[in-house]
């Protein structure tokens, strides 16, 4: 246009001030520091932002049963017997063989025994068998105690027994066959207690739009009854501690995007395979570490408030990014001297670091709002 060199060096000027991406590089950080922040205040330890842009997207939520949607305190509450032996006789032999045991239902037995001020016999040759139970040695005679596998693996006979069991079972409580020198003495039942918020937890997925799973090595009957009670969408049961990864991979083949919560050490290949790890924070040190995110408080409603924090986080980064773009989308162009040819009117650079200025306050304002937030907080009504 004929100009004068320092015409051109403003428009330059403005230009550069202008499209400075200081509001852009503010926008997600500033908001996920914040989110991280209020996920902390509520007892929800938030690793990476990652896990909160993966929280938003998933849902199916899988959960582990002892421990997590149980307290992982168990009592006895049956001993049966189809032969002439003593319920006594009975706790004493499986409380003498679990009392080496870290197992939480075989110190619920040795619990029982000791409140009974039983005595527990000497036992050698202890072995754990995960998923299927104890086996042990008593005066050179095998003794075991589990579940069906467990017996189907040593050829002893326990069907005559599969009515009671299967009432038991109905009944939500977990079943331990107790057989001495490959002959079944007796049955021992145990349940555990639901946390007291567990019910409020499902509830509340339902109510954003997610299905909730199970996931136990109990057989189907007592995964059904927890599953009914809880009203809860998919039952996997029978699962053996290294199969829990294979079934959250199958999970995620059907294009599921998959949250696993869990506490103990054989839920940590699952909480690894899941698209998202949720551990709770009185669980083992390796549940805790593989978790991307880790609920201090030990409340299944923490599930729902990061959902839900992460959502908030995420929308309030949309909104930083739209008036970043949208600022410099209007503003380069007046910078550029667009209007010049209408109005005679030129940007002065000053103007222009100025809004640039704005446009990075604007951003980190928006993200400051958060404080305001209030929607997790609304979960533990």
């Amino acid at each position: 246009m004929g100009q004068p060199l320092g015409f051109i060096f403003t428009i330059f000027v403005a230009v550069l001030v202008i499209a400075c991406p200081c509001a852009l590089g503010l926008a997600t950080p500033t908001a996920v520091m914040m989110g991280t922040g209020l996920a902390a205040q509520n007892g929800i330890l938030i690793k990476s932002g990652k896990a909160l842009e993966i929280a938003d997207k998933v849902n199916l939520i899988v959960f582990d049963k002892t421990g997590t949607l149980t307290r992982g305190e168990p009592i006895v509450t049956n001993i049966f017997s189809p032969h002439q032996k003593s319920r006594t006789m009975i706790l004493q032999m499986a409380a003498s063989i679990e009392k080496s045991s870290e197992h939480p239902l075989g110190q619920a037995i040795v619990k029982k025994a000791k409140e009974e001020k039983i005595k527990l016999f000497d036992i050698r040759d202890f072995q754990a068998i995960p998923g299927k139970g104890i086996q042990a040695k008593f005066r050179n005679q095998k003794v075991l105690l589990g579940t069906r596998k467990l017996m189907q693996d040593h050829k002893i006979n326990y069907q005559f027994l599969e009515k009671e069991m299967t009432k038991l079972e109905n009944a939500g409580k977990t079943v331990m066959i107790l057989a001495f020198d490959n002959e079944v003495w007796g049955l021992i039942a145990v349940a555990d207690v639901l946390k007291e918020h567990s019910k409020q937890a499902i509830q509340r997925l339902h109510q954003m739009g997610k299905k909730a799973a199970i996931l136990t090595g109990d057989n189907q009957r007592v995964g059904q009854a927890i599953a009914r009670e809880l009203n809860i969408d998919k039952v996997l049961a029978e699962v053996l501690p290294q199969e829990k990864s294979a079934e959250i991979k199958a999970l995620q083949s059907t294009s599921n995007v998959v949250t696993m919560v869990g506490d103990g050490i054989n839920d940590a290949p699952a909480l690894a395979q899941a698209d998202l790890g949720i551990a709770l924070g009185s669980g083992t040190d390796v549940a805790i570490e593989t978790g991307e995110i880790v609920l201090i408080k030990n409340d299944l409603r923490d599930v729902i408030k990061a959902i839900d924090l992460s959502h908030y986080t995420l929308r309030k980064i949309k909104q930083n990014l739209f008036w970043a773009f949208f600022y410099n989308l209007v503003g380069i162009p007046i910078a550029a001297g667009v209007l010049y040819p209408l109005t005679g009117w030129l940007l002065n650079p000053v103007i222009a670091a100025g809004a640039m200025a704005f446009s990075s306050v604007s951003v980190v304002s928006n993200a400051l709002l958060m404080k305001k937030y209030k929607g997790a907080s609304n979960f533990s009504s």
